[in-house]
């Protein structure tokens, strides 16, 4: 539907891709559950596995259901084509294992979340990959470590959970002076919040059981980038290497949070920003990470960077690892979970949940502390998890 291109940002999440009278009068796209497709001749499909022609033949590779999920997060990144995933980790590996060789360099962020880290370092680190770590906050770090050799530049923005942020522009601009590839996990922001895209970045990647989906009831990734560097991922990252093929039913779901993102994400930062405030405040609590306060060390990033600042908080507790063990029992509406993105508000500890897969000197070495808690701000009224948080941390500090 070209006629939406100009259209806004929620107004595409509606509708981009779909003409209810090109499928007779549906409002709602259908959920094609065929794992195969037939053809009208034998020329035509041999024309589709030769790529000649763009027909579905066969579900790992392209479903008309997938195709508008795919088509529809291209348009809110600003990309040129998507490919859709089981899950967030199946969009990371399958990305990943195409742009690479053995003798290749991938420089990551030293703050990602753990199971990307331990793809990384224990997955394809193990390959012939060489894979080293920077804080890319600093531009000067990342300049000196790119190398002809480095074929990735890889972070989040901001990163789970320390919710450090990376200049998208400023690293992307260093990274084409090698010729590497700049890889964006855009989960914690979403396209309403962030485009990395637009900001010089190569390849978005998101988990999108997260806020995409908001609703933690289905596991799905996305990876959206130029054709070009789409069409391999998917034959070969996705068809060939991982097969990490998101179900048409998935689509059906993911498509359907997507028409709530806009006023979801809203909400989740309004509340996020009266939370982050109030911890700020408290005595319990010695630190707060969270892009909105103009105490955050990279405030003025966030606002050049970022629509606004998001729903997750990181805190830290003045009476350290075991005051925070009280606070987390002690929470009766945030539930005590891992994931993010929620419509239920969420609290984990990251160095025994999320972040586990590190050892204790590779989470000191990476920035996550042992009396971290982070925060996933959900949709409920704000007052009532304010209370929640206040009565835990006083709980936390008997």
């Amino acid at each position: 539907m070209s006629k939406l291109k100009a259209k806004g940002f929620a107004t595409r999440a509606i509708h981009h891709g779909y003409d209810p009278l090109n499928n007779q009068g549906a409002l709602i796209p259908p959920i094609y559950l065929s794992a195969t497709f037939a053809f009208p001749t034998v020329e035509y499909g041999a024309q589709c596995f030769s790529g000649e022609e763009k027909g579905h033949f066969y579900t790992r590779i392209s479903n008309p259901t997938l195709q508008l999920l795919e088509a529809r997060m291209a348009s809110l990144e600003g990309g040129e084509a998507a490919v859709a995933f089981s899950s967030g980790m199946g969009a990371i590996t399958s990305t990943i294992w195409p742009l690479v060789r053995p003798g290749d360099e991938i420089l990551a962020d030293k703050t990602l979340y753990g199971c990307t880290f331990a793809f990384l370092e224990h997955g394809v680190g193990q390959f012939g990959v060489r894979v080293r770590y920077v804080d890319m906050s600093d531009l000067d770090a990342v300049a000196a470590a790119l190398t002809p050799q480095t074929k990735i530049a890889y972070f989040e923005s901001p990163a789970n959970p320390s919710m450090s942020l990376v200049d998208i522009a400023a690293i992307a601009q260093l990274a084409r002076r090698v010729g590497a590839k700049v890889v964006v996990d855009n989960t914690y922001c979403t396209p309403y919040l962030q485009r990395p895209l637009e900001l010089g970045a190569d390849i978005v990647v998101h988990s999108a059981t997260k806020y995409l989906s908001g609703h933690g009831d289905i596991t799905a990734g996305i990876a959206i980038s130029s054709r070009e560097i789409i069409d391999p991922i998917r034959l070969k990252g996705l068809k060939d290497m991982t097969g990490a093929v998101m179900s048409p039913q998935d689509a059906f779901l993911l498509l359907r949070g997507l028409k709530t993102l806009a006023i979801r994400m809203e909400r989740h930062c309004d509340s996020a920003a009266e939370l982050a405030a109030m911890l700020d405040e408290h005595p319990a609590v010695s630190k707060v990470y969270f892009p909105g306060l103009p105490s955050f060390a990279q405030h003025e990033l966030a606002t050049r960077q970022m629509r606004r600042y998001g729903g997750m908080i990181a805190f830290e507790l003045t009476q350290g690892v075991q005051a925070g063990r009280r606070f987390m029992n002690a929470l009766t509406l945030f539930a005590r979970a891992v994931s993010l993105g929620d419509c239920e508000s969420l609290a984990q500890h990251p160095a025994t949940m999320t972040h586990s897969t590190y050892t204790p000197q590779e989470r000191a070495a990476h920035g996550i502390s042992d009396g971290l808690v982070r925060l996933s701000v959900g949709l409920e009224d704000c007052a009532d998890l304010i209370q929640d948080i206040g009565q835990a941390l006083e709980r936390c500090s008997l």
